[in-house]
């Protein structure tokens, strides 16, 4: 069995973490302004659009050889399309397996942060790596490489990784706003703005996905957001044992704002395909956007309702709350029930 044990950060983060991301950008952009002139030398770029597959290499090569007298193309090298989808097939294995050790470090650093279960920190005592998690995640991405088109899988992929690095570019801006005198063994240079170009540059190449692929995206960050209302806000280690968490209230306005997103995107992909064609998508994100409307807009009100108990109780108790825009919310509700009840008793 193949064990890999994959450190959680650079030895030397500072030195290393600027040399090894610009070091890949640059050899990977060059790779692949070479790679596209080579293709669009072979075949007009027009001809790679609307194509289906996960190898449009493929169509350049049937665009290399004679044409007859008839004006049919025929390929010099039928076999090399084969051989390249094969190829493609075996990279993206390696992909994916990169992947999916790091995810399941993912989940174990989440897990040791109490936002997962104890299933995902389970080491195995003689490989000393978290073998639960990557049986698990092995099982979940087979049936989904298995059952999902390839081309659906992409743009899935495509638009929670740029999604992924808006959030990065983002969390740049609050930590820095946030706890700037904090240490940092890796400090981002021209803040802010190479976090601020990265967040427009990622959005704009979202916006060019369909519009069924925002649904999703939607639909797994309302899924994530209840694991963590649910499970990972009780048993987080940060603020352990406290009744009184800090964030419930941007928790529950996040949730809702996801569930107004979900409506929009699905009458978004409807006025995309047509009204008349399959609305299962447009059902299944009404029905995502509503509940989740309803279940967080219970939490405020159950939120609300527990601050005001305490605070009309046992005024002293507004200790409790660090946030003063809920104190001075609180304390104007209670100055509107004390006069109400004087004006009732007199």
């Amino acid at each position: 069995m193949l064990s890999v044990r994959l450190p959680r950060k650079p030895r030397t983060p500072k030195r290393d973490m600027p040399i090894g991301i610009l070091v890949s950008l640059l050899v990977c952009t060059i790779l692949y302004m070479l790679f596209a002139h080579v293709m669009t030398g072979v075949a007009h770029y027009s001809e790679f659009g609307g194509q289906q597959g996960i190898a449009p290499v493929a169509i350049a090569i049937e665009h290399m050889g004679e044409v007859d007298a008839s004006g049919v193309l025929h390929p010099d090298y039928p076999w090399m399309n084969k051989a390249i989808v094969l190829a493609i097939l075996f990279g993206y294995c390696s992909v994916i397996m990169v992947t999916l050790l790091g995810q399941s470090r993912v989940f174990l650093s989440m897990s040791h942060d109490g936002l997962l279960p104890p299933f995902f920190s389970h080491i195995n005592e003689k490989f000393r790596t978290p073998a639960r998690s990557n049986l698990l995640f092995m099982v979940l991405v087979g049936l989904l490489a298995a059952f999902v088109p390839a081309r659906l899988a992409g743009e899935m992929t495509s638009i929670g990784t740029l999604f992924a690095f808006t959030l990065v570019c983002a969390g740049v801006l609050v930590v820095r706003k946030t706890m700037p005198d904090v240490h940092r063994a890796f400090k981002t240079p021209l803040v802010p703005f190479v976090p601020v170009a990265g967040i427009i540059t990622c959005l704009c190449m979202m916006l060019f996905l369909p519009a069924d692929t925002w649904i999703r995206l939607v639909l797994w960050m309302l899924i994530g957001l209840d694991i963590y209302a649910c499970y990972g806000i009780k048993h987080s280690k940060l603020e352990y044992n406290q009744a009184n968490r800090h964030g419930q209230l941007a928790l529950n306005m996040i949730g809702i704002v996801l569930a107004i997103l979900c409506v929009i995107t699905g009458l978004w992909h409807q006025q995309t395909v047509g009204w008349e064609e399959s609305k299962v998508l447009l059902i299944i994100s009404f029905v995502f956007a509503f509940t989740h409307l309803g279940f967080y807009m219970v939490r405020i009100w159950k939120q609300t309702t527990k601050v005001f108990n305490h605070f009309y109780t046992n005024p002293n108790r507004r200790c409790l709350y660090n946030n003063k825009k809920i104190i001075k919310f609180a304390e104007m509700v209670l100055q509107c029930r004390t006069y109400i009840n004087q004006t009732n008793y007199s």
